[in-house]
């Protein structure tokens, strides 16, 4: 069966409760399910309660001391909540001018983003065959070839962990070559068109499950695990297969650690930018359809996948100079030497 993905239901009962409400509300209707921040602004609400006598209202006093309850959390976690909190008064701005907005000059600083591993093809052909070398156990009968997928698919399509982890059998449609990506992270669906090597993948690994008389009815999970009722597998069982073979094969990051799920993603986007260069394409054109592939709103969520690494710089290069080579030209011994 496929997860439930139910909104949280918040409940406020301070003086702001109908503001919170309300606020909640519109951010629902205009496409969010906004449960993360909903948990914030509730306890936020249960905070005000319990002060009441103290902080009648939310004001500058208030906001710090509520900050002090979450200093159990990292900093990063902390930012998020205060910058939540933040964007509501803004709203409460808008009817009630005189209310207090907290200055996010002096929340916690952003952490710096981890850098992301570029796989290279040569790479992932390496744990494809560690893959298969994989233990079979009563509780993973198809563990070779469940991670051998799951490689393909993270590597070649680009989809997030969750999205590949909530595929059921239903969802490939082996006549048009699609996966049909299903309540994605914002909450919308999108067809993914595959070539014809990884529809024959799936279909050798769908064999192997018929073969062994495992279930391929549509309802069940793609990459699936027979142990805790045969749903598919969890994150923390995908992590710990990839990073056994990330370990076998020696693939680490610059720092010597192992590279997350996540950059098969980074991975997808960069590999495809350097395609286009290689072929002439035009590659702003292209940024669009694959934004839409990657499942973003608009190309500018994802230019953040779009990592200038050395063969793209080479291959950026190369194109330019073959087009405006020729209008750049190097400038005279004697002006070198002024400089």
């Amino acid at each position: 069966m496929r997860r439930s993905h139910s909104a949280f239901t918040p409940v406020f009962s301070s003086r702001l409760a109908p503001v919170f409400a309300r606020y909640v509300d519109l951010k629902r209707a205009l496409g969010r399910r906004f449960d993360l921040p909903a948990r914030t602004l509730q306890s936020l609400d249960r905070f005000l309660c319990d002060q009441k006598p103290k902080y009648p209202d939310l004001n500058a006093a208030a906001f710090q001391a509520w900050c002090h309850t979450l200093e159990h959390v990292t900093s990063g976690v902390r930012r998020v909540r205060m910058l939540e909190v933040c964007a509501f008064c803004l709203y409460r701005r808008r009817t009630e001018p005189q209310c207090f907005v907290p200055e996010s000059s002096s929340f916690p600083p952003y952490h710096q983003r981890l850098k992301p591993y570029i796989f290279c093809e040569a790479e992932v052909a390496g744990l494809l065959r560690a893959a298969s070398g994989l233990k079979r156990n009563p509780l993973s009968p198809l563990r070779p070839e469940a991670i051998r997928l799951a490689i393909i698919l993270l590597f070649t399509t680009g989809i997030r962990r969750g999205e590949l982890l909530n595929l059921m059998i239903g969802d490939y449609n082996r006549r048009d070559s699609t996966l049909h990506i299903r309540e994605t992270k914002f909450y919308k669906s999108r067809l993914l068109p595959i070539n014809s090597g990884i529809a024959d993948e799936i279909d050798r690994y769908l064999r192997a499950r018929s073969q062994r008389k495992l279930s391929v009815s549509p309802e069940m999970a793609l990459i699936w695990n027979p142990s805790w009722g045969g749903g598919a597998y969890s994150g923390t069982s995908l992590r710990r297969s990839l990073q056994s073979l990330l370990q076998k094969c020696r693939i680490v990051t610059a720092k010597g650690k192992s590279p997350r799920i996540h950059d098969f993603r980074h991975s997808f986007a960069v590999n495809a930018l350097l395609r286009w260069y290689r072929a002439g394409a035009d590659v702003e054109a292209k940024l669009p359809l694959l934004a839409t592939y990657l499942g973003h709103g608009s190309a500018v969520s994802t230019h953040y996948y779009l990592h200038f690494i050395e063969p793209l710089r080479s291959a950026a290069s190369e194109r330019f100079a073959k087009h405006y080579g020729a209008l750049v030209s190097p400038l005279p011994q004697s002006a070198r030497r002024r400089g």
